[in-house]
């Protein structure tokens, strides 16, 4: 069945794209809408635990965001600025970059160099580096992956690091944040805990997939680039139990929803597991996994937004985004968030 991209545009002025987050963490606002009759309501962050219930399980994406954006030059002049997507061996990355031919050496900061072998059937640029592991180098020289329209503005820092992640991130792969979870603090999960909220993990490492432009016009002939997904035993259990016990599983980000929606439309029904998920939510897609999402206010005609309508309902989330804008809602990755139950 077509699927008109034209169906997930909205408007908004350029002025409420966030450049920076909200501080502390948990002062963005929230919309709050209910998917069924199409109420909204207006709250700020720190109020989630007042609509969850005990025995809701959220569950969180522990990706970590790896240093991984690179300014440096090409021997022969010229910058090579760069943002590593893949790493096929401890010294071999790909990477997305314009402008590099294949031979050609980079120099970067710290004396470390790399050569430019070829591109990958992604069009990614294939490097190799002249450390046996690349990892230390990250953590000392690499710059956090700051989405493309805040890099525009300004140059991302070591600064940046800390807060273009969320506070339970624990495994190193992800090349963006889940950025939904960047609204929580230690003392609000704290809170829901208390109040009888079960908090689960699970992993998706955060790759081009996710972030990646729909250029059919038809969006469903759009596919998604498979990410890295795990969910160990015991966080399985968690939610399994919680939802046998009537809670909801509400799931924070995007990412978190494709790993539930992956693992739960499995044969042999929702369980612990690791693999690639490809998966793709549109409009019509029946949910498996989740109960309640929360997220960001995403970009027109990405699978994000897409992926939203699809558990909202298009017409309402749409209109929900226009009520945001109305009111002064930060927009993307550093902006407000939504709570759709």
């Amino acid at each position: 069945m077509s699927l008109p991209l034209s169906d997930f545009d909205f408007e908004y002025p350029e002025s409420l794209i966030a450049s920076s987050a909200a501080e502390p963490r948990d002062s963005a606002r929230l919309m709050v809408l209910d998917r069924e009759g199409g109420r909204i309501e207006h709250a700020v962050f720190r109020d989630l635990p007042r609509f969850l219930r005990p025995g809701d399980c959220l569950v969180v994406n522990r990706t970590k965001v790896m240093p991984c954006r690179l300014f440096g030059r090409k021997s022969t002049g010229g910058k090579a600025d760069l943002l590593l997507v893949r790493e096929l061996a401890p010294d071999t990355w790909t990477a997305l970059a314009s402008g590099f031919k294949a031979g050609q050496k980079l120099e970067f900061p710290g004396g470390m160099t790399a050569t430019v072998s070829g591109l990958t059937e992604e069009g990614e640029y294939r490097l190799v580096f002249e450390t046996a592991d690349l990892r230390p180098y990250l953590a000392e020289h690499g710059l956090p992956p700051l989405p493309p329209y805040i890099a525009k503005k300004r140059v991302p820092s070591r600064a940046d690091a800390a807060r273009y992640q969320t506070v339970y991130a624990r495994d190193d792969g992800s090349i963006a944040a889940p950025t939904a979870g960047m609204h929580f603090t230690p003392e609000l999960l704290d809170r829901l805990k208390a109040s009888g909220v079960i908090l689960a993990h699970v992993t998706l490492h955060v790759g081009r997939g996710t972030f990646r432009p729909i250029t059919s016009e038809d969006a469903s002939a759009h596919t998604m680039l498979a990410e890295r997904y795990e969910l160990e035993p015991s966080e399985a259990a968690l939610i399994s139990g919680a939802r046998a016990r009537g809670g909801r599983v509400v799931s924070v980000g995007t990412t978190t929803t494709r790993t539930l929606e992956t693992l739960a439309a499995r044969p042999e029904g929702f369980g612990p597991g690791s693999g690639e998920s490809a998966l793709y939510i549109t409009p019509g897609y029946r949910f498996l996994g989740i109960d309640a999402l929360i997220t960001n206010f995403h970009l027109p005609r990405s699978t994000p937004l897409l992926l939203a309508s699809a558990f909202a309902g298009r017409e309402r989330l749409l209109a929900a985004y226009r009520e945001a804008v109305s009111l002064g809602y930060r927009l993307y990755s550093f902006g407000d968030a939504t709570l759709i139950i």
